[in-house]
């Protein structure tokens, strides 16, 4: 028997074992971590809608969420949030201007969406470590700064999804019905 021929048949035992390993496990999927139980899932159900529902217990002003934005936030977003790496959070032209920031102040059209992305994604380098709290404060704080809210306003569960962002009309709805124009 030929090299080539003991090399052809060792190939073809070899993949007969792979491919009868692989047929042996029939459960789907790569095999990757463990299933999530309910607790987890509960844990990680952040889900905040246009309408308010999903948003938690807490409460913040402007005045506090200075402190914390320029504790947890200014590094990557200006002092006042006009720059930085992270990009402008507040709007200084219009969205029709040849290359216009989308920020908070001109382009997001519901307040509780600006309060979902902070509570899942920042500060950047430490995701989701912000409490209810610092979160609702430092919302108002952009909102003040985009003028769309007072230094001293209280935002809650309650009041954040009632503010009527400059933009909210700029979008259609194509998965949910959004909430009604007048809020």
């Amino acid at each position: 028997m030929s090299i080539a021929n003991v090399a052809r048949r060792v190939a073809v035992a070899l993949l007969a074992v792979v491919v009868g390993a692989a047929a042996a496990d029939h459960s789907p999927g790569p095999k990757l971590g463990v299933p999530a139980d309910a607790a987890l899932v509960s844990a990680w159900n952040l889900s905040i809608f246009p309408d308010g529902r999903g948003l938690p217990e807490g409460q913040g002003d402007a005045v506090a969420g200075q402190m914390v934005y320029r504790a947890r936030c200014a590094n990557c977003h200006g002092p006042e949030g006009e720059g930085g790496s992270g990009g402008h959070l507040v709007g200084r032209s219009a969205l029709d201007d040849p290359d216009p920031d989308q920020t908070v102040g001109n382009y997001w059209p519901y307040a509780t969406t600006l309060f979902d992305f902070i509570r899942r994604a920042m500060p950047m380098d430490k995701p989701a470590s912000l409490s209810n709290d610092e979160i609702y404060a430092v919302s108002a704080y952009l909102l003040h700064l985009n003028g769309i809210v007072g230094r001293e306003q209280l935002l809650d569960a309650r009041s954040l999804p009632r503010i009527r962002m400059p933009n909210r009309d700029g979008f259609i709805g194509i998965d949910a019905p959004l909430p009604r124009s007048g809020n």
